[in-house]
């Protein structure tokens, strides 16, 4: 008899399994939505050394824009899943259009993140760019 109560529990702990692991991935999916840390748009910073101006410049991502000397495309953005601490990351490649050089066409092509700029440092002599957002 202790065997037939085993295995009426075996049968029921599959069919409790069953009904609640669905439910455990929907949960779970909206706990973590993919769709909403990726963004469409990219905000940067572009600091003039010379004239001591700067300007917000909002870039659509794969989009490529011209600002003064500088050609700047953002290839992808995205911002963290915590909000105590927002980490904004974006892939941005920055060519030098008065550079006559042709072996270097990109002076910046990496990631660059929001909160430690110093990682991959943009290194320019008359610009300076920052990462501010992601939308």
């Amino acid at each position: 008899m202790s065997q037939k109560k085993n295995i009426k529990l075996g049968k029921n702990s599959y069919l409790f399994l069953l009904f609640i692991f669905p439910i455990f991935l929907l949960t779970l999916s909206k706990a973590y939505p993919s769709n909403d840390l990726e963004g469409s748009h990219t905000i940067l910073k572009v600091l003039d050394k010379i004239s001591s101006k700067n300007e917000e410049i909002k870039l659509k991502n794969k989009d490529e824009i011209r600002f003064k000397d500088l050609s700047i495309k953002s290839m992808k953005c995205s911002n963290s899943k915590f909000d105590d601490n927002p980490e904004i990351k974006a892939y941005i490649q920055v060519k030098d259009l008065t550079n006559q050089n042709k072996d270097n066409v990109f002076v910046f092509n990496d990631w660059m993140f929001s909160s430690s700029p110093s990682i991959k440092p943009f290194d320019h002599a008359v610009y300076d760019i920052w990462l501010i957002g992601c939308i």
